[in-house]
């Protein structure tokens, strides 16, 4: 005998149609298994097989076929169907059988699938580490669960007190190498430093020993105060007055040096073509056809020449405006072609006017 909860109640029906209540009853253990297929809906299995057999199937048979099958028998046995075998008492069994067999069914389906569950579970516990308490606290300690922790916690500690260390030493590595880096960086400017009073010292010495052989005597204004040349307050008079020292006594930029120099030499070559042109005459036979051709040779490679001093002045010049496109061979061919052909114009214009003067003489 066993003592169920306070507020437990139980209905039993029998085949009188009584009732028993029981409030805090106590139930033998013979009755349990009958109250659990009472309340669970439990039908005995002759009732089952019977079920089967009005539904004309057998056990074993899918949810498909029971539907299958209680359509056609009811098409067959319901009273509103235009069926000579309708007959309501047979529809009521047929729909009494129909949710036998689906219950029986489903109880079936549950029960097959928790014994399926158990297996993969002893499945599964019979491939499981036998260590599994192991895997937690990242494997660290032995001994029993609440030891393990403990052990852990001070791994932890440990770690955490290497991990700063760490990074303390690498703060101070990267302190020590900017250090270095200072130093090197204060070296450096310190031999620059040098470097530059030296090259100061050797101007001041050369400067002396010119003034002492008697080298700027020949310079204009000598012995006399400098004069402020400019007056814009823009402009700084010490700058100003050293540069105009510089153009008077005949120095010029190096920029403005090879300016000139390009203008003279493309000038030059212009009039050496226009000349070679004019030595060949017109027209123009083979032989100096071929003499016109080597002509233009040499003037394409002088051009090329002539083409790098222009980069390298335009590396210098310091203002942007100043600087220069480069020279096209073909351009200055058609250039000497149109000088030589306004030179033939002229000649031919005072033949003409001379022949003129020559027919009107008394």
């Amino acid at each position: 005998m066993r003592r169920h909860p306070r507020w437990l109640c139980v209905m039993l029906s029998n085949n009188m149609g009584h009732c028993v209540v029981g409030r805090g009853a106590m139930i033998p253990r013979k009755l349990k298994p009958f109250l659990c297929r009472m309340l669970s809906g439990y039908k005995p299995k002759n009732d089952v097989k019977d079920s089967y057999k009005i539904l004309e199937l057998e056990e074993g048979c899918s949810p498909d076929d029971v539907r299958s099958s209680y359509r056609n028998l009811a098409k067959k046995y319901h009273p509103d169907s235009s069926s000579g075998m309708a007959d309501s008492k047979a529809f009521i069994k047929v729909e009494e059988a129909y949710r036998v067999v689906l219950s029986d069914l489903t109880a079936k389906q549950k029960s097959e699938a928790g014994e399926e569950e158990e297996e993969e579970e002893e499945q599964f516990k019979s491939k499981s580490l036998q260590h599994r308490h192991y895997l937690s606290f990242e494997g660290v300690g032995i001994g029993t669960p609440s030891q393990r922790e403990k052990q852990y916690m001070q791994f932890r500690v440990d770690r955490a007190t290497e991990q700063v260390l760490q990074y303390r030493q690498q703060r101070l590595e990267g302190l020590y190498a900017g250090s270095d880096l200072s130093r090197a960086k204060d070296v450096r400017q310190s031999k620059k430093v040098k470097i530059t009073q030296a090259v100061e010292r050797l101007v001041e010495d050369l400067i002396q020993e010119s003034m002492a052989k008697g080298d700027f005597d020949n310079l204009s204004g000598k012995g006399k105060p400098l004069q402020k040349f400019s007056h814009s307050p823009h402009i700084d008079p010490m700058t100003h007055n050293l540069n105009r020292i510089l153009i008077d006594n005949g120095y010029q930029p190096e920029w403005i040096l090879l300016q000139k120099e390009i203008r003279e030499t493309i000038e030059r070559l212009r009039k050496s073509v226009v000349a070679a042109r004019r030595k060949l005459g017109e027209p123009m036979t083979l032989p100096e056809q071929k003499q016109w051709g080597r002509v233009c040779e040499q003037l394409a490679e002088d051009i090329r020449k002539l083409n790098k001093r222009v980069d390298d002045f335009n590396l210098v010049v310091p203002i942007l405006s100043r600087q220069m496109v480069h020279f096209s061979t073909d351009k200055e061919i058609l250039r000497a072609r149109k000088t030589y052909e306004a030179v033939l114009e002229k000649v031919s214009d005072s033949d003409t006017k001379e022949m003129s003067m020559l027919h009107f003489r008394p």
